[in-house]
């Protein structure tokens, strides 16, 4: 560090002498002036007048320690400091409990914490066909691609229990996880994991909707037995199931927030 310094103030030194040069090559250049051609002497000085671009060490240019880089200064050794208890990150101050936690007193909420529009439901068709139906099936029934390799069926989506529970019951197991599923926090946003139990209950519907208000094309497919959707590509056939899943609206890249 000291030898740092003394390159520094001979680099500062330098930068001086040559300014005093300069001024001295002007048209009031004293006559009884040693430098008589100062052009030669500033030539001779550039080389040195490098030395004024070396690293300076100062405010400007603190000390750093990288994350989870080891530290000296304290006594444990860790650069990382733990949080004080209570800190909250920028961004995360989640004060509305039904939309971040899926609960209010302790209790899953029933209603959904915004407005469900048909891009909502589009956006909850993709994301779960993405990361729910390997598990779940295209149509809920728990008889997804994974669960027919050997793996856990979850429960269907249409049974009486899962179709009479509060919505907030999905949201709840998509973040902190149920039985053998894991949390999806980490992976789903929280306005994307809204978008998928919105979809599980348009799903719902789908296979209970009220026979009475069914049109008569569409109760002959019923009676014919016509399957709903085809095994392969998940493409609506017109069949058994009615009405289909929310029309496949392009989703936006980005998360949905209302």
């Amino acid at each position: 560090m000291k030898m740092k310094k003394n390159i520094l103030d001979f680099g500062f030194w330098i930068s001086d002498l040559a300014r005093m040069v300069a001024e001295a090559s002007t048209p009031r250049l004293n006559p009884k002036s040693k430098i008589q051609n100062p052009k030669w002497f500033i030539l001779l000085l550039l080389p040195l007048s490098l030395l004024v671009g070396c690293e300076r060490n100062e405010m400007h240019r603190q000390a750093i320690v990288k994350p989870l880089e080891t530290s000296d200064f304290f006594a444990d050794g860790r650069g990382s400091r733990t949080p004080p208890p209570g800190t909250v990150a920028r961004d995360e101050l989640h004060t509305d409990h039904a939309l971040y936690d899926g609960k209010v007193n302790g209790q899953v909420v029933d209603t959904f914490p915004f407005e469900i529009t048909p891009a909502i439901l589009a956006r909850g068709q993709e994301r779960f066909d993405i990361y729910c139906s390997v598990c779940h099936g295209y149509l809920g029934d728990g008889n997804g691609m994974i669960a027919q390799r050997g793996m856990v069926h979850p429960p269907s989506y249409h049974i009486d229990r899962l179709r009479n529970i509060a919505v907030g019951h999905f949201f709840d197991v998509m973040t902190n996880g149920y039985g053998a599923m894991y949390s999806y926090a980490d992976r789903i946003s929280t306005h994307d994991r809204w978008a998928i139990a919105a979809y599980i209950r348009a799903l719902q519907l789908s296979q209970h909707y009220p026979a009475g208000q069914l049109t008569a094309e569409q109760k002959q497919l019923v009676d014919k037995g016509v399957p709903a959707y085809s095994t392969i590509g998940n493409q609506y056939t017109g069949g058994a199931m009615v009405p289909p899943p929310p029309v496949r609206i392009q989703p936006n890249t980005e998360n949905i927030t209302p």
